[in-house]
């Protein structure tokens, strides 16, 4: 084991492994607390969050305004379930309906509840509105997409870790290069319902797509009377400058699906967004959760929806992000191929003779700062969007000296 965790640490890690299915492979750190941006260990080591639960914690660790509204709700309400309505539901279904400029909300708990949610809602628009024959929608999807670990889900992914032996699949889905606009008006039939894409591909290690990419899908899905579906989980919500990534392109997709930060690093609420000719499609007692929509979830999103309605947030993430793009690119030629950047969140490739992204990731945990590394050379860098300039600073610093003594 590293030597980064102590006795107390190694008790704790010890214990995770000899009772914890061993589905995570989790960097060599026992986090106890946490304070905006900083996390410290069971040790008292202090750590700058660079990862921000991907994206779940874009407002920091234990954002007071947050924090607020949980304690005051605990203390009222936390769970009715669906079989009756509660006061804190209708006010934050009708904030979010109106940041998103849509009609309905359809509230779940995690991220790939919402994508099971909007795949499901595309299904039966495909059948009850576009007139698609019984059992033949088809909904188009990306090539390197990352939407989720349930069994649908991980049905139409190309990735090996998240796809291999845990078939039989689900059909009905129709893959297409990410970035290729020619390639989706090629796939679509009179059996396609939908497309669903990332506006940024985060799992795949920040891929942005060409310029234009997103302006042209909306334009095939309009002409082709087909869903364009907006999975937002890790981009929405302020990370990359704007409420949405679909928004640097000034796009409009027909369903936003949402998550992640949307609980406030809180607890988890998900939501599929879109207008009534859309979401009305579904009927009482087709789809829904036990949790989905509690009056605890709801007051924190409500809270949530406020803050990023005030645009500080975006505007943080968009200037912080300019300060932070050119100090990462000066570092290419010196340990790193290549960054890409949108707003506060960035894909730093690794050069492969300075080692994995999962060997910086290490390295740099030893200098007191966190990342998360993907598919073998690339570190992510997601910080939560209250982080400072100077804070920023420091953790390029601490990146270019572990590169510097791995060249050494």
């Amino acid at each position: 084991m590293s030597t980064t965790v102590d006795a107390l640490g190694e008790r704790l890690v010890a214990e995770e492994g000899a009772h914890l299915a061993h589905n995570y492979h989790p960097l060599p750190v026992v986090v106890s607390r946490a304070e905006g941006v900083w996390v410290t260990d069971v040790e008292g080591k202090r750590y700058l969050d660079l990862l921000s639960a991907y994206s779940a914690l874009n407002f920091g660790h234990g954002h007071p305004a947050i924090l607020a509204a949980a304690r005051e709700q605990l203390d009222r309400l936390t769970l009715t379930s669906r079989a009756y309505h509660n006061d804190r539901l209708g006010p934050f279904a009708t904030a979010l309906s109106q940041l998103c400029g849509k009609d309905l909300v359809l509230p779940m708990n995690t991220g790939a509840e919402a994508v099971e949610t909007g795949i499901k809602v595309a299904r039966a628009w495909g059948y009850r509105t576009k007139g698609i024959a019984p059992d033949a929608a088809t909904i188009i999807v990306a090539n390197g997409n990352f939407h989720g670990r349930t069994t649908t889900i991980v049905g139409f992914s190309d990735d090996p870790v998240a796809h291999d032996d845990f078939g039989p699949y689900a059909p009905g889905f129709v893959h297409v290069p990410y970035g290729d606009a020619d390639a989706i008006a090629a796939a679509i039939d009179e059996n396609t319902a939908a497309v669903l894409l990332e506006p940024i591909q985060g799992e795949a290690g920040v891929v942005l797509p060409p310029e234009g990419f997103l302006q042209r899908v909306r334009e095939i899905c309009t002409q082709n009377n087909v869903l364009f579906i907006a999975d937002e989980i890790q981009s929405g919500l302020g990370r990359v400058g704007e409420t949405f990534a679909c928004d640097r392109e000034g796009v409009i997709p027909d369903v936003y699906l949402l998550g992640k930060a949307l609980g406030g690093g809180i607890l988890p609420l998900s939501a599929v967004v879109a207008d009534e000719d859309v979401l009305g499609v579904i009927r009482a007692g087709e789809h829904g959760s036990t949790f989905g929509g509690n009056p605890l979830a709801a007051a924190v999103g409500l809270r949530v929806v406020e803050m990023l309605a005030s645009g500080e947030f975006q505007t943080r993430a968009k200037a912080l992000g300019g300060h932070l793009e050119p100090a990462l690119r000066a570092l290419i030629g010196h340990g790193v191929t290549a960054v890409r950047i949108a707003g506060l969140w960035a894909g730093v490739d690794i050069a492969p003779a300075y080692g994995t992204g999962r060997e910086v990731a290490e390295k740099l945990l030893t200098h007191g700062v966190l990342v998360k590394d993907t598919h073998g050379q690339t570190i992510r860098i997601a910080p939560p969007l209250t982080i400072r300039a100077t804070e920023l600073d420091w953790a390029v610093d601490q990146l270019r000296q572990v590169l510097s003594a791995r060249a050494g």
